[in-house]
């Protein structure tokens, strides 16, 4: 279906399905028909087609009394379209092109873009650092507090065009970049990041590659959460910090036990396996972080990395022991400790990169989503019981 039709003003969608204006914008509040701001009049809003279609007839009913859900809301599931990334054949695609190939030569400015689908126009161009700057503290501190404080600050993505849209996310992740490099020459995204991170210079392309790669994972809980923050009308920092608090709890935990089992590895790969397999059946960073069985991600970049001999009998002694292959955690691990990031710089890699894919999937949501159709079903006590 082309961009016209996908989408329909105010008076079609109320023609469509016969029902007054308070009716179409409860629709729309609760999720059973996509909105967007009409990119010619950003004060109106155009209202998904196929949504409007399949509410036509019997579904128009009230949600307290609609028929079961069914398909992925009826098992408790998201049911959800994006055009951000994918999984296919073993190989990751941004928009269509291979992630393994993008990490090789494009910058993060150009892969952002990308995913932001920010083309041809640059997003970034002119951009300058705030003259009250969010400095000091952990890097994972001042990532989230550059976004609590821009989510008190900018509007609703349902009050932007699309390019002023895309513009506010070049900004934010400019700012976020500049709370962790710090004041210095304006360069690309990761020398500026090498420069904070105290990172040798010649070794920012592990940092960019690591960005990268780490931008996107598929469907996970911080993309869901992202998602729904800003199909609700979040500011985009919001629905970025939505996604990245989840993270926070569901993913960057798990990071630590990988980082630790590195720190015990250095001293002897072979008992800190034999250790690891007796505790939990296989050592941390062997599997778990792939999204697929033959996710290419951690191999791409360690096979840049230049590991030196220790670093490297880590990651053969446990594929050795467990059976599987490294995956993508235990590469930010060992990235981490060859740059000398400290404990935390595995997860603060991971954050700043799946900021950029977090940014792309609140971007989607609104420019182009679906509702997110899932559903509560009550199973507490009946009405009236003690």
């Amino acid at each position: 279906m082309d961009e016209d039709r996908r989408w329909i003003d105010r008076h079609e969608a109320l023609t469509r399905l016969g029902v007054k204006a308070q009716t179409l914008y409860a629709y729309v509040s609760r999720g059973r028909i996509a909105a967007r701001p009409d990119p010619a009049h950003p004060r109106r809003s155009l209202y998904a087609a196929a949504d409007v279609a399949r509410l036509c007839g019997a579904d128009t009913q009230d949600a307290a009394t609609a028929r079961p859900a069914q398909g992925a809301a009826a098992r408790g599931e998201a049911d959800l379209t994006s055009s951000v990334s994918l999984f296919a054949g073993g190989r990751l695609f941004y928009r269509g092109l291979d992630a393994i190939q993008l990490a090789e030569q494009a910058t993060v400015e150009d892969v952002a873009r990308r995913l932001w689908d920010a083309r041809p126009d640059d997003c970034f161009a002119g951009l300058k650092p705030r003259i009250d700057p969010i400095v000091g503290g952990a890097t994972r501190r001042r990532i989230l507090a550059v976004l609590g404080r821009r989510l008190t600050e900018d509007r609703s993505m349902r009050a932007h065009d699309v390019p002023s849209l895309k513009r506010e996310a070049g900004a934010l992740l400019n700012e976020v970049v500049d709370s962790v490099s710090g004041p210095g020459p304006r360069l690309y995204f990761h020398q500026r990041l090498a420069r904070g991170l105290k990172a040798p210079e010649r070794d920012s392309h592990l940092l960019r590659r690591a960005l990268i790669l780490g931008a996107e994972a598929g469907l996970s809980d911080a993309v869901l959460a992202t998602r729904t923050a800003a199909a609700g009308g979040a500011p985009l920092a919001g629905a970025v910090l939505a996604g990245l608090t989840t993270l926070e709890g569901s993913v960057l935990g798990a990071l630590d036990d990988v980082v630790a089992y590195v720190g015990e590895a250095r001293r002897d790969p072979e008992e800190a396996a034999r250790r690891w397999i007796a505790l939990r059946g296989s050592p941390p960073g062997f599997g778990g972080w792939n999204v697929t069985p033959d996710d290419p991600r951690a191999a791409a970049l360690l096979k840049a990395a230049d590991l030196g001999d220790e670093l490297a009998a880590i990651r053969t002694e446990g594929e050795r022991a467990s059976g599987r292959k490294a995956d993508f955690g235990l590469a930010l691990a060992l990235i981490s400790r060859r740059l000398e990031l400290g404990p935390t710089g595995a997860g603060d890699l991971l954050m700043l990169g799946r900021l950029i894919g977090l940014i792309a999937h609140a971007l989607d949501q609104v420019i182009d989503g679906s509702p997110i159709r899932a559903r509560m079903r009550y199973v507490g006590p009946e009405p009236g019981a003690n």
